[in-house]
């Protein structure tokens, strides 16, 4: 198979893979009503994350193909942000959220050395969102409201993001965000495991104690 084969069918994949990415953490929650063990501080870094990102791709002219997921992960993680809001009984902070993103937005992209400087700083903040849930699990030791699924898709999207980068703009600051994103996934990918394995542990030890 050709390389520009192997470009098609991962932007394509990414592309389907992150339409559906969030869902299956939205459903968790609507199903469970309840955001426990769910890191509001880690959405909030990982939507600025993603604005910063997809605004430098747009001031530079990348390719949309590169990026045409973010918009529609932007979308899913302003739903979960609603739900969030909505279960713990703060929805209405949600138009002061929704001012400081678009002011955001409109203030990184002045000029260039601001949105240089914003993508610079835009692995750390990705990277403290993945850590920002790794506290909540660990303070917790919850993960039944956490989606095994969102995350195992979500390292499956930056495996793709680091071939398509290395194949198409080579932007080492962008190949870096991704392999760093990729295993910071992963491990929290593992720590979920972890702890819902723990609690299915538990549930039959103490199943057998009341038997």
């Amino acid at each position: 198979m050709e390389s520009h084969e192997l470009l098609h069918i991962a932007n394509f994949t990414t592309l389907f893979v992150c339409m559906v990415l969030k869902f299956p953490q939205i459903f968790l929650l609507m199903r469970a009503k309840s955001t426990k063990g769910v890191s509001l501080n880690s959405l909030l870094l990982e939507l600025i994350g993603y604005l910063v990102f997809v605004a430098y791709q747009m001031y530079y002219d990348y390719p949309p193909p590169t990026y045409l997921e973010y918009p529609i992960l932007i979308a899913q993680d302003a739903m979960l942000l609603l739900l969030i809001l909505h279960y713990n009984g703060d929805l209405r902070q949600s138009f002061g959220y929704a001012f400081v993103f678009i002011v955001g937005w409109k203030l990184i992209t002045v000029q260039k050395w601001i949105i240089d400087l914003a993508m610079s700083l835009c692995t750390f903040i990705s990277a403290g969102s993945k850590f920002a849930q790794l506290q909540c699990l660990w303070r917790t030791k919850d993960s039944n409201q956490v989606s095994a699924l969102s995350w195992s898709l979500a390292i499956y999207t930056t495996l793709t993001r680091i071939y398509t980068t290395v194949m198409t703009t080579g932007d080492t600051q962008v190949l870096v965000r991704f392999v760093v994103m990729g295993l910071l996934n992963i491990w929290v990918l593992a720590t979920v495991l972890h702890y819902r394995k723990k609690d299915g542990s538990n549930s039959s030890s103490s199943t057998k104690k009341e038997d």
